[in-house]
C-alpha cells in the first residue's frame, strides 16, 4: 500500500528565511505520528505542507498519492482532515456547533447556501458524539469553553472520513483536566483500526496520547531524527532538538521530561 504523506527533500524559504531543509518523511496509513519541536522549528509550516495548504520551494509532496503542483488541491484538502488554530480562527464564532462539524463536508468554515443530506447529518452527529459533544450541537461556537471548542474541531476534521489526520497543537491552552479528557479521546481513536494515519504536533512530550507510534524531532527546519516512538524519543533526541540537557521518563505509555 502506498503512504498517506510522502515528502521528499522538502525545503521551503520565505525570502531570506530557511523554514524546512531538505526534510524526507514518510507516514504510512496505520501511523500515529508525534511531531516535536521548539518554536520556530518548522513544526506548523511542516503540517501547512502535509494538509495541501502550502507548496514547497523545493521537493515533493505526494499527499494521498498525488503530488503537490499537479493536482485540485480543494478536492484534495476535503481527504485530509486538519485542526489547527488557523482554521479555528476562520469559523465564524456564532456558528452553530453541528454546522462547524458539517461544512467540512465541502471543505468550508461557515454555513451557506451548500446543501446536506441525512448520511452528513448522521457523520457530523457522531463524530460529535464520539468526542462527547453530542449536546451541545445547537450551540454557537464562541460560546464554548477552549476544551469543548479543541473537540469540535476534531470530531470537524473527521467528518469527511479523512484518510489522513493531521492535528497542530490540539491540547495548546488547556487546563489539565481539559487535556487528559482530550488525550483520552485521542488514545481512542489512536487505538482504533479504522482510524486514518494521524499526526499530531506538540510542544510537549506530556500530550503524546497512548498508542502513538512515530516520532518525529525538528530543529531549526532540520530533521533531527524520526522513526519509531520508542526508538526516537529518547533523552539524548530531546536534548539535541531542545539544545539542553534533557531528561525522559516514562510510565504506562505517557511520557514525561525535565530539564537536567
Amino acid at each position: 500500500m502506498a503512504p498517506v504523506l510522502e515528502m521528499t527533500g522538502v525545503t521551503l524559504r520565505r525570502e531570506d528565511n530557511t523554514i524546512l531543509r531538505g526534510v524526507d518523511w514518510t507516514v504510512d496509513s496505520t501511523d500515529r505520528w508525534v511531531v516535536l519541536g521548539p518554536n520556530g522549528a518548522g513544526k506548523t509550516t511542516l503540517i501547512t505542507l502535509a494538509a495541501a495548504r502550502m507548496h514547497p520551494t523545493e521537493g515533493s509532496v505526494v499527499v494521498l498519492g498525488e503530488r503537490l503542483g499537479e493536482v485540485d488541491v480543494q478536492d484534495l484538502r476535503i481527504r485530509v482532515g486538519l485542526s489547527s488554530a488557523a482554521l479555528a480562527d476562520a469559523i465564524p464564532p456564532q456558528e452553530r456547533v453541528f454546522d462547524v462539524v458539517m461544512t467540512a463536508a465541502h471543505g468550508i468554515t461557515g454555513r451557506w447556501r451548500e446543501e446536506y443530506d441525512g448520511i452528513d447529518e448522521d457523520r457530523a452527529a457522531a463524530v460529535l458524539a464520539a468526542f462527547g459533544m453530542d449536546g451541545y450541537r445547537d450551540r454557537e461556537f464562541w460560546t464554548l469553553s477552549e476544551g469543548e471548542r479543541k473537540r469540535v474541531q476534531i470530531a470537524r476534521a473527521l467528518m469527511a472520513d479523512p484518510e489522513l489526520l493531521l492535528l497542530d497543537e490540539p491540547a495548546a491552552g488547556l487546563d489539565l483536566g481539559g487535556r487528559e479528557e482530550l488525550l483520552g479521546a485521542l488514545t481512542e481513536l489512536a487505538g482504533d483500526r479504522r482510524s486514518p494515519a494521524i499526526v499530531m504536533v506538540t510542544h510537549h512530550v506530556e500530550e503524546i496520547p497512548v498508542g502513538f507510534t512515530h516520532a518525529l524531532l525538528l530543529r531549526d527546519g532540520d530533521v533531527v531524527a524520526a522513526g519509531p516512538l520508542a526508538e526516537t524519543l529518547t533523552s539524548e533526541s530531546l536534548s539535541e532538538t531542545y539544545g539542553m540537557p534533557v531528561t525522559l521518563t516514562e510510565s504506562g505509555g505517557r511520557y514525561s521530561a525535565r530539564r537536567g
